[in-house]
């Protein structure tokens, strides 16, 4: 009997956009079970906490039963190796994520051979987004169905609450 595969998928989703969710869903399809790692990065000043981005990150992967949420802090690899998985998914946009995503996936590869990489391309309608510019949009304009453009409509009313305090 074969073992199941699981994938790990790392990021800060903060917030998690429809280019990440699109990732989500592909993965999810792909492997028997899918791990969100929510990664921690002391330097930064994220919009969301770590429980309010797994938080989100559940409202909008509810309907995937192979699919979980966890935080993390530290080494991706490390992490991927705490939850019994030897897969790690990226996805990446056309150009503009390309060589740091090679880079990391060479660096990943030194500190753990036995992790593989996937890579998922973001599909055209998603490879422009990213989450510095949908809070830009967020913070710019109040239309909803423009910011569902970029935004699971799950999340919007956190969203645009987070930016107002």
């Amino acid at each position: 009997m074969p073992q199941p595969h699981t994938a790990v998928y790392t990021g800060s989703f903060d917030p998690v956009t429809l280019g990440h969710l699109h990732v989500i869903e592909r993965a999810a399809r792909l492997f028997d079970k899918l791990i969100i790692g929510i990664g921690v990065n002391a330097d930064k000043k994220p919009l969301f906490e770590p429980h309010e981005r797994v938080a989100l990150l559940e409202t909008v992967t509810h309907d995937f039963p192979n699919v979980s949420v966890k935080v993390f802090s530290g080494l991706a690899v490390d992490f991927v190796r705490s939850v019994d998985a030897n897969i790690m998914v990226r996805g990446i946009r056309p150009l503009t994520d390309t060589a740091g995503e090679f880079t990391m996936m060479m660096a990943n590869h030194q500190l753990d051979p036995g992790i593989e990489t996937v890579f998922l391309m973001a599909d055209e309608r998603f490879a422009h987004i990213s989450s510095s510019l949908l809070k830009q949009i967020a913070s710019l304009s109040d239309d909803d169905e423009q910011l569902a453009k970029f935004v699971p409509l799950k999340i919007i009313a956190e969203l645009r609450g987070k930016l107002r305090s």
